[in-house]
């Protein structure tokens, strides 16, 4: 059983396949992933506009149709609670109770269960400031690194930071949590990443990724935040530089697909992602995930796909910190895939 469709970015045709829900195909117009000109927003969302726990009882804040464009803002990932002057004292005190604020949701006008709406991150805007820590019991190696510390850094006009003597961090933002509401009443934590997208943790979904979200509740109840101005693959100390963003998204419905678990792609490559308890479950799941899009958008048999996952796929750990669930995903680049 499979799904297909077919989504148009320009004059660019591109086939996204999963292995659930029956055959069926459509055509959308969009945008190119990595368009030119920024479109004008329909609507705007500001960072007050939140909430921090996934569920689909959560009321939405917008109405949007397929195809709108939202400016969302969205807070640091403690909403507040640490500023450019905290010091590392600050920590002592940091309730993790409002710990990422999500701006949203937004409601998608004829969004049902089985859908995909796909998010194209057309602009991304870094706010004036960031911040880093170690959090005590938080991160890869918390039995070893037990004390708290923090460090701010200025990111105004700034394409990178000074963390140390001799060592300067590139800025390359992207939103540490996107995704959708779960099938559930029950107020789920959004630290660990889930099929319905949430704390993933990606450096590599940036401006001018398109991410795939499968749906699970009608409307779709998408949230965007905890935004970070650089992290590296795996999170390991628990925190990126955290900051306030904004982003300009463009949101599309499409019916007739069905994924298991997020997917995105840029001009570069096609990603598929995966989320388990441990990190060796984690990576089958994305293997089997892309050989199954390889199968079924590029005609290839199960050994050809699983034997081309070797010579070009890629897997990385996107984080390890966000317990009790590890985020993996495999990408192929585009040049093996479009020749």
């Amino acid at each position: 059983m499979k799904s297909t469709f077919t989504y148009m970015k320009k004059h660019i045709w591109i086939l996204m396949v999963s292995a659930l829900g029956c055959t069926s195909s459509i055509d959308q117009n969009a945008d190119n992933i990595a368009d030119a000109v920024d479109p004008v927003a329909d609507h705007t969302l500001t960072s007050d506009q939140t909430h921090n726990k996934w569920s689909r009882t959560i009321e939405p804040v917008l109405s949007i149709n397929s195809g709108e464009v939202v400016e969302i803002s969205t807070a640091e990932a403690t909403d507040g609670q640490l500023t450019i002057d905290s010091d590392t004292s600050d920590l002592m005190n940091l309730s993790f109770e409002p710990i990422h604020p999500l701006t949203g949701p937004i409601y998608v006008n004829e969004a049902q269960p089985g859908d995909v709406i796909a998010v194209t991150l057309h602009k991304i805007e870094i706010g004036d400031w960031g911040w880093t820590a170690i959090l005590p019991g938080f991160g890869f190696l918390a039995d070893e690194y037990t004390e708290p510390h923090l460090k701010t850094f200025e990111l105004a006009g700034k394409n990178n930071v000074r963390f140390a003597d001799g060592i300067n961090i590139p800025l390359k933002p992207f939103p540490g949590v996107l995704g959708v509401a779960p099938d559930t009443d029950s107020l789920l934590s959004t630290i660990p990443p889930r099929a319905n997208g949430g704390n993933m943790d990606d450096p590599n979904i940036v401006e001018g990724t398109t991410v795939y979200l499968p749906v699970f509740v009608e409307g779709a109840l998408f949230s965007i935040g905890d935004a970070h101005a650089a992290q590296g693959l795996g999170e390991v100390c628990g925190t990126a530089i955290e900051a306030p963003m904004k982003f300009l998204v463009e949101i599309e419905l499409l019916k007739g697909v069905s994924i298991k678990e997020p997917q995105y792609e840029n001009d570069d490559v096609y990603a598929v992602t995966a989320y388990a308890t441990t990190l060796d479950e984690a990576a089958k799941k994305a293997t089997r995930y892309m050989i199954d899009y390889l199968k079924n958008n590029h005609g290839l048999s199960g050994n050809d796909a699983y034997m081309l996952c070797s010579l070009a796929g890629d897997l990385k750990i996107a984080e390890v910190v966000d317990v009790p669930h590890m985020l993996v995903t495999m990408s192929i680049n585009k040049e093996v895939l479009n020749k």
